[in-house]
């Protein structure tokens, strides 16, 4: 069977979408550029254009990526007549926009506008790779600054659909100044609390990667999808090596900290729906708004299930601080993960700090406590021995630390409070831990919470280790479960520090005052909750109210109050008055 390869000159290498072939009358195939399965061209269609065979994304005009996101009917263009320009007369350039316009039948390669999704309102622009690959002219460029500047002024976010081979050579400069002109407008756009959510298809490249593709407070991809900034064959020309595969897919990055999360076609307008809703005030304070129900939010099955036996209750008048110790280490104990998901609604994980790397030591992300929106960090020390050791047994590594960051400085952007569960025996001292900064991504989370604008609740779980345990309760308020511990150094390392031997780690629990009621008599802590049937529903509901109560006293305060108590929680702790 022959087949005809639609290639433009700007495209980089990767699948190509092939251009349907009329088999007999009537009967339309496609082949699967990635593994080659023919299927029938409405038989494709109706699975959004994603191979049934091998799930591979196929490529998508902007007006059939609009259809297949937004609200029927709910599309309204902006600056549709606004065209690329020949600015410095390149030779060619006016054949190659006729035959792109020819193509595409689209002016340029951006189409911008309003609509809803899901019944939420946003600005919208989605690149075009059937107009030159998508290139970054300077039409492109003022299309979505202006995408950008309405939405700003109309208040309403943004929802990017990027997909670009880089910029446009024909226009020279004037394209690579398209970068710095969009960037603009984003940032004046965040700067107004606004949201931007980008979408990166297949291929994302060049100076697209490099500005406002990775420029949104949440970047979600297609699986699969080519991201990157130089392009493979780029890569292999200059290094004289062979990628290996995977490499600069959504997948890739996905591990590497850089999107938040790979949503297949499906999934995304539900998705994109929900977390509008999550920053939309009008629909949170609205009771007969519903709750966009979201299978990335809300899973059939738990994302982290319960622990198969739940600890037995107390004996308080035997028990020992080193008991306690024992007991928080216990691989029985609830996840830190397991109870979030009990205590809080539609808790949608973000991934990655945007700089290396996802920790899954530490689990962060968006949640509704009642309708409230709250950001959600926890430490994670996995379930099964795989998970534990992945988790590093829930001792964050630099990045880890970096996304709580990240996470925390969305939240303050959107007026959101922080809630920390905090379950680790430390920060992670590995060698490269120390390479990346380790200290300095803990001083980095204890500066930030020092100064959040926002209300901050601290849980210690379980165990509160050291630095690694501060850098997540430098907080408004910091709770205790009531067979939780906090200490600043663990009993094992006191006792070989001071007696030369670990056999004494007992003597050192009861010394180093590491229990709930020691601490809160310190003035370290705020309260103690109730542990008794951590990781079930009853539990759950215990500790929901607890956070809506202490949430509650905090939201009374504006900002400079919250900061300046935040200053005398920690100036009253160990003062010496004359």
């Amino acid at each position: 069977m022959s087949s005809v390869r639609n290639k433009s000159e700007n495209e980089l290498e990767g699948p190509v979408t092939e251009v349907p072939i009329d088999v007999p009358p009537r009967m339309v195939l496609v082949r699967c550029p990635h593994c080659r399965h023919v299927v029938e061209a409405a038989v494709l269609s109706q699975g959004l254009d994603v191979c049934p065979r091998c799930g591979h994304h196929m490529r998508l005009s902007a007006r059939r990526r609009i259809k297949l996101t937004v609200d029927e009917g709910s599309f309204v263009e902006w600056d549709e007549g606004l065209g690329p320009r020949d600015v410095l007369n390149f030779p060619g350039y006016q054949e190659k926009l006729s035959a792109a316009e020819a193509a595409s039948h689209e002016r340029e390669a951006v189409v911008c506008g309003e609509a809803t999704v899901g019944g939420e309102r946003c600005a919208l622009f989605v690149m075009n790779s059937a107009f030159m690959m998508g290139s970054m002219g300077s039409a492109v460029g003022e299309k979505i600054t202006r995408c950008f500047e309405r939405a700003t002024e109309a208040g309403l976010p943004v929802v990017g659909f990027t997909v670009s081979g880089g910029a446009r050579m024909q226009e020279g400069v004037t394209s690579l100044m398209q970068m710095a002109k969009v960037t603009n407008a984003v940032r004046r756009h965040g700067d107004a609390g606004l949201l931007y959510v980008a979408v990166l298809t297949d291929p994302t490249t060049g100076g697209v990667t490099a500005s406002f593709a990775m420029e949104a407070d949440i970047c979600l991809a297609e699986p699969d999808a080519l991201v990157a900034f130089a392009g493979p064959r780029v890569v292999e020309q200059t290094t004289h090596k062979r990628l290996p595969a995977g490499f600069q897919r959504a997948e890739f990055l996905l591990d590497h900290g850089f999107v938040d999360m790979v949503v297949a076609r499906a999934e995304l307008p539900a998705t994109l729906a929900y977390l509008l809703f999550l920053h939309d005030h009008a629909a949170l304070a609205d009771p007969s708004h519903e709750v966009p129900q979201c299978a990335v939010a809300f899973p059939d099955e738990p994302r982290w299930p319960a622990p198969r036996h739940t600890q037995p209750p107390l004996k308080a008048e035997s028990v020992t601080p080193y008991d306690l110790v024992h007991r928080v280490r216990d691989t029985n104990r609830a996840s830190v993960p397991t109870v979030a998901e009990q205590v809080f609604s539609g808790l949608i994980e973000l991934h990655g700090d945007h700089l290396f790397g996802d920790d899954p030591a530490i689990v962060g992300g968006i949640a509704l406590l009642g309708r409230r929106p709250v950001t959600v960090i926890c430490t994670d020390r996995g379930r099964t021995t795989k998970e534990r050791v992945a988790r590093n047994f829930g001792s964050p590594e630099p990045e880890g630390y970096r996304k709580a960051l990240r996470l925390m400085r969305q939240a303050e952007k959107f007026g959101r409070p922080v809630v920390c569960l905090v379950d680790t025996s430390g920060a992670f001292p590995g060698m490269e831990a120390e390479e990346r900064g380790q200290g300095a991504a803990i001083a980095d989370d204890i500066m930030a919470m020092s100064g959040l604008r926002v209300p901050e609740v601290s849980v210690i779980m379980g165990e509160g280790g050291s630095g690694g345990a501060i850098a997540l309760a430098t907080a408004d308020r910091v709770l205790m479960l009531s067979d939780a511990v906090y200490s600043v150094v663990s009993p094992e390392a006191c006792a070989s520090i001071l007696w030369k031997t670990p056999k004494r780690a007992g003597e050192a629990a009861e010394a180093l005052g590491i229990t709930a009621p020691t601490l809160e008599r310190l003035g370290i802590v705020d309260g103690e909750i109730d542990a008794a049937g951590l990781g079930t529903p009853e539990f759950a509901a215990r500790l929901a109210g607890r956070l809506r109560e202490e949430l509650a006293q905090l939201e009374g305060k504006d900002a400079e109050e919250l900061v300046s108590a935040r200053y005398e929680r920690f100036r009253r702790m160990g003062r010496f008055d004359a």
